[in-house]
């Protein structure tokens, strides 16, 4: 006759049952080496070369580690794989990068997903503790990333309250730097700025990379240039006291000018003669005051647009590339170089006339000939000056500004340069940028030798400072002027520009360009 088995040895199996579902994560050999840890202790600390079997330790341009068969078991990796391909991932899209990460992986259940976490943070947590010689703290932070075509994450330090040791763990089929997806290292320039790529790492199966978190730990993914493959990798951070930063490096404010002293018939040689009437005037301005932001097609003359987007693409401009790349990355002409029609634009745009222009445009006082609020008028004021609401974040501080600010008379004045965007090309985010965010009026001119599509990047994004919502997207359009006033919570960048922009015409390969008048004007 069978017998009952007892609850409580019933519940002990099914506890059981639990914690063997969790695979043991097998690491390789050299971990377990007590020779080869106290070399590479060795080596990490005088910031030198060393390599055993499967691990290579380089410290230039910073100290990181390469792991070759990391986990010792095929059949592990596969399924470990298999686990991760089966998660639910979120598309992540900002300034910095564009990829897809699942949610975070600690409280995951999967057997192998399990198994390595705990292999990662209990037993390699420990063995890389005795390598720096600290104290690692046991949090768990990790979590895994999908690039694929056009996927990147661009120049960054890693630095962020706790990180001590980032780590990487590739899970790729065959690939090659063709396919793109490299992990990218930075040398600094003197003020401990990232100045150029010098390594870099192609991703390799069951290879883990692993590097200290610093103040010089410049690095990025470059661009997924590969349509048929998928970088898969397992990454995220080892806690524990961070490095001592140095003091950060400010850079030196761009230079403002005064308008130049140009009638209006510069105005009557190049723009459209329907943005010259003063009752069309009113209804832009009417229009700008409701949403801080307008878009003016066929701004130009249509002779003198296709006059200047032909000189932009055929003539010997100099271009300097613009960074650093923890900040920016595009070409800027120098003035000097400009030919003629280019360089009139250029003064156009600097132009006493234009300033006055765009004063009956957005209702902002950039001239002196704009009329001037008296007492009386500053209750009227408050509705029709333009607000921040949809662009720009707080209104009423930006409303209470304009007052205020229009009570100390100022000279107006602006800033510009000549941009050209290519395939790399983008600008970032960036604490100085937001410590020095002010009032002002931006305006963009694109100028594109073939038709620019909105996949391709390049267009700007306005975001409200220490937030991800995006407020307001511009896409660049031949010959239309974007005007966009902003407020000092407001931050821009320009989207990276993708590997789209590069496209197969029949047997050959076009490389597009977009040019770009940008200046920025001030009350």
């Amino acid at each position: 006759m069978a017998s009952k088995r007892p609850q409580g040895d019933k519940e002990r199996t099914e506890k059981k049952k639990k914690k063997n579902c969790e695979e043991t994560a097998e690491l390789c050999s050299v971990v377990d080496d007590e020779q080869a840890k106290r070399a590479v202790r060795e080596a990490w600390s005088q910031k030198t070369h060393y390599s055993h079997g499967d691990l290579e330790l380089d410290c230039h341009p910073f100290p990181h580690c390469i792991i070759r068969n990391f986990l010792d078991s095929e059949t592990f990796v596969e399924n470990l794989q298999t686990e991760l391909l089966g998660l639910n991932f979120n598309e992540k899209s900002n300034d910095l990068y564009k990829f897809k990460q699942s949610d975070d992986l600690k409280k995951r259940k999967e057997p192998h997903i399990t198994g390595l976490r705990a292999a990662l943070f209990g037993r390699f947590r420990s063995w890389l503790g005795e390598v720096l010689g600290v104290e690692l703290e046991p949090t768990v932070d990790i979590s895994c990333a999908r690039y694929e075509y056009t996927d990147v994450l661009l120049c960054h330090d890693d630095e962020l309250e706790g990180r001590r040791v980032a780590f990487i763990l590739y899970l790729v089929p065959p690939w090659q730097i063709s396919d793109g997806g490299t992990l990218d290292l930075y040398s600094i320039d003197s003020n401990f700025q990232p100045q150029s790529i010098v390594k870099s790492l192609i991703p390799s199966l069951n290879t883990l990379v692993l590097f200290e978190v610093s103040p010089v730990s410049f690095h990025q993914v470059s661009e997924v240039l590969t349509e048929d493959k998928c970088r898969l990798s397992l990454s995220g951070w080892f806690h524990g006291p961070s490095l001592e930063r140095p003091p950060r490096h400010i850079e030196a404010p761009v230079s403002r000018s005064p308008h130049l002293p140009r009638d209006e018939t510069v105005l009557l040689e190049w723009v459209n003669p329907v943005y010259l009437d003063i009752s069309y005037q009113e209804q832009i301005q009417e229009e700008f005051e409701d949403s801080s932001e307008i878009q003016l097609k066929d701004f130009l003359k249509e002779e003198k647009f296709r006059e200047v987007s032909e000189a932009l693409r055929v003539a010997q401009i100099q271009w300097t590339k613009k960074g650093p790349p923890n900040k920016r990355c595009y070409d800027v002409a120098s003035l000097d170089t400009l030919p003629q029609c280019v360089g009139e634009c250029w003064e156009l745009l600097r132009s006493e006339s234009f300033f006055l222009l765009l004063s009956n445009f957005t209702g902002l006082q950039l001239h002196y000939l704009c009329p001037a609020d008296d007492e009386d008028e500053d209750k009227e004021e408050d509705e029709d000056v333009p607000e921040s609401g949809e662009a720009t974040g707080s209104s009423t501080e930006s409303r209470s500004a304009n007052t205020s600010r229009k009570k100390e008379p100022s000279t107006p004045v602006c800033c510009g340069e000549l941009r050209r965007w290519s395939h790399g090309g983008y600008t970032l985010l960036h604490d100085a940028e937001a410590a020095q965010a002010e009032y002002a009026l931006d305006l963009v001119l694109p100028f594109s030798s073939a038709e620019w599509q909105s996949e391709f990047g390049g267009y700007t994004c306005y975001v409200a400072n220490e937030e991800d919502e995006e407020l307001l997207t511009v896409y660049p359009e031949n010959n239309s002027l974007a005007l966009v006033y902003r407020d000092k919570e407001t931050l821009k960048f320009v989207k990276h520009v993708n590997h789209r922009s590069s496209s197969d015409s029949g047997n050959s390969s076009t490389c597009r360009a977009l040019y770009d008048f940008s200046f920025v004007y001030y009350e």
